[in-house]
């Protein structure tokens, strides 16, 4: 059988092979429908539950990543690397911080 291997840009990015994508696919639409049943026929606590969410979710933006976005240890992408941590830190600190005065605010309002 014809084995497909992954392909290069121009650029020296990697792309991935069907397979790769096919795998990518799999494992986020299992990452989406166990919580999704989770939620809808409730087994676990609810707040286990909730973080079981969260878990899968983190584990299927790193499924994206890898197998969509191919985002890897590679030196060709190391620059995509250090822009998507940037990014992260970037929206964290602006999410984070706008959460903090909001609470600050409500606090304040509240003591008056």
């Amino acid at each position: 059988m014809y084995r497909q291997s992954p392909v290069h840009s121009s650029a020296g990015s990697r792309h991935g092979s069907r397979r790769s994508y096919h795998v990518g696919f799999i494992l986020s639409v299992l990452l989406t429908l166990i919580p999704f049943a989770l939620v809808m026929y409730p087994a676990l606590p609810r707040n286990v539950t909730v973080w079981v969410v969260v878990a899968f979710g983190a584990v299927q933006i790193f499924a994206h990543l890898k197998f969509f976005l191919h985002l890897d240890t590679a030196s060709e992408q190391r620059w995509n690397l250090i822009a998507l941590v940037f990014t992260v830190v970037i929206i964290a600190l602006l999410v984070g911080l706008s959460l903090w005065i909001m609470n600050s605010i409500h606090h304040n309002m509240l003591a008056h």
